[in-house]
């Protein structure tokens, strides 16, 4: 059986090394189609029209026909080279003094973060904004960039100083939905438990 998922980069790389090794023993027969994602809207749409079995994602409150489960809270770090300028004395002000790369799947260069810095009558520079997390480390590891990172999305053994912020940033939640129509197959069902076990932190 296949079970299609639609997540993001960031959750795929995440989620699937150990998700792929935790059914390769316990469903040795089920295989994943990770589809491509064009964000959270559309991704609820091919639920709906059931081109997918699983989403995991940020998502809005759901009501019937789609289910979510929490799968984590995450919250943002601040990311550099080792040897950046602001690592030492890592400030507010350090902090804005640094152009800034911004992750959007639409190119956006906003994010909350400049709402929370406008209403401190401050602004930052976005020196470049990219589609993929996966693309980050490298970026920063040969720049000045500074970044903010949901902390699971900085690899194991990136070459990179992490910071908290320098003032308060909401972090965010990642949930596992479906559609009703998945409530009684057996191997959906067996995916997305596995999925709540396979994230840092968490039980198995």
């Amino acid at each position: 059986q296949t079970v299609r998922i639609l997540l993001a980069d960031a959750p795929a790389a995440m989620l699937l090394p150990a998700l792929h090794a935790r059914l390769s023993v316990t469903a040795p027969g089920v295989m994943l189609a990770v589809l491509p994602w064009a964000g959270a809207e559309d991704a609820l749409a091919r639920l709906r029209r059931g081109e997918a079995e699983l989403i995991a994602s940020v998502l809005p409150p759901l009501a019937p026909p789609l289910r979510q489960r929490r799968l984590l809270e995450e919250h943002y770090v601040a990311a550099m080279r080792h040897g950046h300028p602001a690592a030492a004395d890592f400030t507010l002000a350090r902090w804005l003094a640094f152009p800034h790369l911004v992750v959007s799947g639409h190119g956006a260069s906003t994010t909350p973060l400049d709402a929370v810095l406008a209403a401190r009558s401050l602004s930052r520079r976005v020196g470049l904004v990219v589609p993929s997390f996966l693309m980050v480390p490298p970026l920063l590891e040969g720049s000045d960039l500074i970044a903010l990172l949901p902390s699971r999305c900085v690899p194991p053994g990136a070459a990179l100083a992490l910071r908290p912020p320098p003032l308060p940033v909401e972090g965010f939640a990642l949930d596992l939905a479906w559609h009703d129509r998945s409530a009684e197959d057996v191997v959906v069902r067996h995916v997305a438990d596995l999925l709540g076990g396979t994230l840092p932190g968490t039980a198995a």
